[in-house]
């Protein structure tokens, strides 16, 4: 069994939306604010994350600046792991969409938890299509101890069936036979 420490990426600068590269998707390249390096130094300290011998990432600027921090706190290497990424409110043609329509989706998401109606296939990304995604990921780490995942709110809350976390929220998740499929 290996232990994964989710933290959630700390609070985003978006300062600079919609200008220069920070527009569509680019705005996922976006870095932390201040309070953001703030919160993951915080996070940092957290004792259980001495353990850890690597840490994954998402590849969205929040994520690595996250684990760069973390990295140079822990000494740890980093690997980018793509399926970390965010929910998907596109998950049919993997569009960035106006932001209206992009919380409106995530609002269904909400409404029903994560598991849409019998019959009904939305165009957004369902709780187990981020648990599939996520567990294939953490199934490449089996041969680690711990490891950290640098990832997103909603994806923690969906894939560990918790609340949605605060920015630099750390949450233990045991991989094992149990959670594979």
């Amino acid at each position: 069994m290996t232990t994964f420490y989710f933290i959630r990426h700390g609070q985003a600068d978006f300062s600079e939306a919609n200008t220069k590269i920070y527009q569509g998707h680019g705005l996922n390249l976006s870095p932390l604010s201040e309070i953001g390096r703030e919160q993951i130094e915080a996070a940092s300290g957290d004792p259980r994350l001495r353990d850890a011998q690597l840490i994954l990432s998402s590849p969205f600027g929040r994520t690595l600046h996250t684990a760069a921090i973390l990295s140079g706190r822990l000494g740890l290497d980093v690997r980018v792991e793509t399926d970390l990424h965010e929910w998907m409110a596109d998950n049919v043609r993997f569009a960035w969409l106006p932001q209206e329509e992009a919380d409106r989706r995530w609002r269904e998401l909400e409404s029903c938890h994560g598991v849409p109606p019998e019959g009904v296939t939305p165009p957004w990304e369902t709780a187990s299509q981020m648990r599939r995604r996520v567990f294939a990921v953490l199934d490449r780490y089996r041969e680690y101890r711990c490891v950290i995942a640098c990832c997103h709110g909603i994806l923690m809350q969906y894939v560990l069936s918790i609340p949605h976390p605060s920015n630099g929220q750390v949450e233990r998740f045991d991989f094992g036979a149990e959670e594979e499929h």
